[in-house]
């Protein structure tokens, strides 16, 4: 914490804008089946048989229990929350304040269906305001069919809480998507662990992979994967393209911030991995995934014209 707080290199912020793509309703209302859209850190936007899905909403300017204090965002959302279409489901991953937004839970209840989320987090919502009957928990291997999609909430190497007496009181954990023949994982927050293949082999193989790559540190082995973790944890997976996520947003590390895509990048040539590095808001097409371009090169170039303060 002390390292954290007082010895920070200069670049594990951006110094220069981040890109966002823009995101109108009208566009989302126009976007066919199995649009996916990256709004932010772990915040992802899916359009599965004409409903939309979002994986641990977080739309505050800060991820900390107070708005003036705490990591604070990068880039604005692609779409604010009250410019969202209606919401057949959110999924949530565990309860850390950089993957569920109080705020923004109370504001999708509003036009939000269901809340999936771990044992103990869904008595969270329920405190928060959201109707007991639109909310669904689950333990490990647990999971729904909704609308013909399938959701199975799967294990992961984490931990839980918002404050300090309530460490792992409640449960943390991934998903795996089922629509037809797509299969999507998404990874939450999770050090590297044997549990990924068990995944891979009982849920898998998976078209996509949604994988924490950022907020790494040699001293958080357990919680958090260095990028060659997640690219294995990919291959456990039986993952074909792989997105990086839990970075680009907030300053919750040490690294530079524009290290995990490169890192992973480099590791998934090296491996034969297809990796797509969207920019935020940009739609990436579930049944045929594309790069993207490499648009943090574009912020670094702009920074190193920056002097540093």
């Amino acid at each position: 914490m002390w390292d954290f707080f007082f010895n920070k290199p200069k670049n594990t912020e951006p110094r220069a804008p981040i890109p966002v793509r823009r995101l109108t309703r009208a566009e989302l209302d126009a976007a066919p089946d199995r649009s996916l859209y990256r709004l932010g850190h772990s915040t992802l936007l899916m359009k599965l048989r004409g409903q939309w899905w979002l994986t641990d909403p977080v739309f505050s300017k800060r991820a900390s229990p107070v708005q003036w204090f705490g990591p604070k965002r990068f880039h604005a959302p692609p779409i604010a929350l009250d410019e969202l279409p209606p919401i057949r489901g959110v999924l949530l991953s565990h309860d850390h304040y950089d993957h569920l937004d109080k705020a923004a839970i109370k504001a999708l209840a509003k036009k939000t269906d269901l809340f999936l989320a771990p044992l103990g987090v869904g008595d969270r919502l329920v405190a928060w305001g959201v109707p007991r009957a639109n909310v669904r928990q689950f333990d490990w291997w647990q999971g729904a069919t909704v609308d013909g999609v399938q959701f199975t909430f799967a294990p992961a190497q984490h931990f839980s809480g918002r404050g300090l007496r309530d460490g792992n009181r409640t449960l943390w954990g991934s998903w795996a998507i089922v629509d037809g023949e797509r299969r999507v994982f998404f990874s939450g927050d999770s050090g590297y662990f044997a549990g990924f293949a068990e995944i891979g082999r009982r849920l898998g193989p998976f078209d996509l992979t949604l994988m924490e790559t950022g907020a790494y540190n040699a001293q958080w082995p357990y919680v958090h994967m260095q990028p060659e973790q997640t690219v294995q944890a990919h291959q456990d997976l039986r993952g074909r393209w792989l997105l990086p996520i839990h970075n680009g947003t907030f300053d919750l590390a040490m690294h530079p911030w524009f290290e995990p895509f490169e890192l992973v990048l480099a590791l998934g040539g090296e491996r034969g991995i297809e990796v797509a590095t969207p920019v935020m808001g940009e739609r990436i097409d579930l049944d045929a995934p594309h790069a993207g371009e490499r648009w943090w090169r574009g912020v670094v170039a702009q920074e190193q014209q920056v002097p540093v303060s």
